[in-house]
Parts: structure tokens; sequence; C-alpha cells
């Protein structure tokens, strides 16, 4: 190696050495001023006031570290619920496993693949925002009831298991694979604060997201039988990939039914599958998607590719994916409703589009096609559902690099 690229190198790892602490120290002191800010939830109490967030922690729950499990909760007047699945990464092998979200990874451009804990930087995630907002009166949600159903496990909210795994120091750990338990748990508090809601919203982005078709149907049927008036959106939840039914059986030992109604790469729509095929028109079916995801995009390409990063070509696969995705919703109901946009957020969506919208500001303030997805989302809550941004698939995604060079030799040619 010359001079030139040993200097080189050693510059890169000395950035990226920097960028972590920086990423680190930047999260920390967010955390902190949580923590001591009147923003900090508190405890639920016995008699909890109306709009105001509490956190409750549950004694069986467990982060994937083995820390301390809590949800969130918010009650309101009215008498309509949303069980909110969040979202947070996932964790499908050993490798992954190893290599959970810090801030200083983030900011280093380093693989980091799931949340293992809810430390106090992770609220800004979970409430007072989008849809969870309770200060503006643009929300359509805010006099809605919510539990919050908080996420640190990398299992889609279904996995049961232990898992040993090295982590990048070489040393020996577990990953507590337990978001069916915590799911569990969280639904004793939600049929407990909130018995017999008349209207039910079941969301849920990223891994939520994926969550929502595998955990729908026994939100109905155990915990409220009685409740008519169902939705359920998920936003975000594309990531083909042609292990899911061994993870799901082997690593995250999900139930057997679970497991069993995988039988392609598209987790979500393999559920959404056997979630129809039981219950038809019982639930509305909501779905959204931005067209060159930057993140659902670089996990893809880190499963096909060993590449952590998003980039041209990659995104253009997530859209052919995304639209067979959106053909395929539509074949079980042409009622399935969509929203597809194209936002972008300069210096985080990296060229690419945003990952999901539901919990960012953006779900207020975004329009596509001249309407927001709150309330397009509100719309199909009152039974009025229709697709946004179908236009949008219909147009011819960019070309990457080899194929821009391709058409230069040909024009070269002649």
């Amino acid at each position: 190696m010359s001079l030139k690229d040993k200097l080189t190198k050693n510059n890169l790892k000395r950035g990226i050495v920097f960028a972590s602490k920086v990423g680190d120290f930047v999260e920390n002191r967010i955390g902190k001023a949580i923590e001591e800010s009147n923003f900090n939830a508190d405890i639920l109490p016995e008699n909890p006031e109306e709009m105001k967030w509490y956190k409750v922690p549950l004694e069986k729950g467990m982060a994937g570290d083995g820390s301390e499990y809590h949800i969130y909760i918010k009650k309101a007047s009215s008498e309509n619920l949303c069980i909110f699945l969040s979202g947070g990464g996932v964790a499908y092998n050993e490798y992954t496993a190893a290599r959970p979200v810090t801030g200083g990874k983030v900011a280093a451009g380093l693989p980091n693949y799931y949340w293992n804990n809810l430390r106090p930087f992770t609220q800004i995630m979970n409430i007072n925002v989008g849809i969870t907002d309770i200060f503006t009166d643009k929300n359509p949600f805010k006099e809605w009831s919510f539990v919050v159903i908080t996420y640190a496990t990398g299992d889609f909210h279904v996995g049961n298991n232990e898992y040993p795994y090295k982590g990048e120091d070489g040393q020996d750990n577990v990953l507590h694979f337990h978001g069916y338990i915590n799911f569990l748990e969280s639904m004793k508090v939600a049929k407990k604060l909130f018995p017999n809601p008349k209207r039910l919203l079941i969301a849920g982005n990223s891994a939520g997201a994926f969550a929502v078709p595998a955990l729908a149907g026994e939100i109905a049927d155990d915990y409220y039988p009685n409740t008519k008036n169902i939705t359920l959106f998920s936003d975000s939840g594309q990531l083909p990939y042609k292990h899911w039914k061994k993870t799901a059986k082997t690593i995250w030992k999900t139930k057997e039914p679970l497991w069993k109604a995988i039988g392609g790469e598209n987790i979500t729509l393999e559920w959404y599958k056997a979630l129809y095929s039981k219950y038809g028109n019982r639930f509305r079916y909501l779905y959204s998607s931005s067209v060159y995801d930057y993140l659902l995009s670089a996990y893809y390409n880190d499963i096909v590719n060993r590449k952590y990063k998003t980039d041209n070509d990659i995104q253009k696969e997530y859209y052919n994916g995304l639209k067979e995705m959106v053909a395929e919703l539509k074949k079980l109901t042409p009622d399935f409703g969509m929203f597809i946009n194209d936002w972008r957020i300069p210096l985080i969506t990296m060229g690419g589009t945003v990952h999901t919208s539901v919990r960012e500001p953006h779900f207020l303030l975004f329009t596509q096609d001249g309407i927001t997805m709150a309330k397009w989302l509100e719309d199909a809550c009152n039974g009025r559902v229709y697709d946004v941004g179908m236009e949008l698939l219909k147009e011819a995604p960019p070309m990457n690099r080899h194929e821009i060079r391709k058409l230069k030799e040909k024009i070269d040619e002649k």
C-alpha cells in the first residue's frame, strides 16, 4: 500500500472515530435534556390526567439487551383508540444482532440494525411527534387515546427466544427476542385502560409496519372482539429476504401460524395474505411508502450486496419492488388504501426519499396530490378509503449508472 493510500485510510479511520464520538455525545446530551425537562413522561399514576403522556413499566417486559421495558399511554375523552406498534430496525442473524443502533454509529455511517434498549433518547421517537403529537390542533388524532407499544428487540414484535451471539468485541452475548412477550404484556394494559373502544386503529411504522398484519387478528379476537370499526395501517414495511421463514421459525421462534404463513421473500405481504384469507373485510387495510425509501433500500442493499448504504441503483430496485408489492396488496382487495409519496429531506434521505411518515412532523405538514397523510388516514378511519400518489408508480424510475453507461456506449457507437 502506498504512503498516500495509508494516509487516506488512517484519515478515514480517524474521521469515523470522530463522527462516532460526536454522535454518541449528541445522543447522550439529548437524552439527558429529556430526563431533566418537563417533556419527560411520568410513570402512570392511579388516576391519570387526560391528554398527557405517561410511561408504563412492564415487570415481565424486557428490551433486547436485558434492560427494563416500558410502553407509553395517553388517555383522551373520545372512544377512539390507537394501538401503535413502534419501529426500530431488525436483527435476523448473528451479524446484525451484534450491531445495535447507537448515535455514534449512525453519525459515522457504520452498520447499525436495531434499537436494543429504551434509553431516554428513544422517547422522542415514540411520543409527541406526528400522529402522537398532542400540542397541535392540526393533528386529527390528537383527541384519540393511545397505547404506544415500544420496540427494542429487533424481532418485529413477534419473537420469543434467547439468541446467543458474539459481539463486535468478541464477547458472548444474548439478544432477548422478547417482542411477543412485550406485546402480550402491553395488551393487558391496553385492555384494562381502554376496555371497549368504538373505533380502533392498529398502526405501525417501519418494524411496526411488518407487525401490524402479524398481530392485528390477535388484537381484534382476544382483546377487542366487540369493536367492529377497525382500521389497519402499515407505514413502510418492505424488505425482501429469502430467509424470513427460517428467521421467524428458528431465530425469533414466533408462533407457528406466523412462520408457516411465510411463503415468499416479502414478509409483510405474506402476513397480509394470511390475515385477509382469515378475516376478509373485517378490517380496513392501508399501506404507505415513499418511492425510494433511503433506509429500507440500505437494509436491502446490505442483504443482497453486503453494503450498508443506499444509492441510486438500490433505490431503483426498491421502487420496482414497491410497484410489485402494491399490485399484490391490491389483488387481495382493491379497497386496500395506498399513500405513495416522493418526499425528500436534504441531508437525511441521501438522494432517496423518506423512511416512514406517520410519526414524523411531515405526517401533518407535507402533501402528496394536495393531501396530507394525516387527512388521508383520518378519512380512512371514518370509512372513506382512497389512494394517494399512485401516479408515482406509473413512472419509469431514473436510470442507474450502468444503464447510463450503456446508453453512452450506444450513442458513441452511432
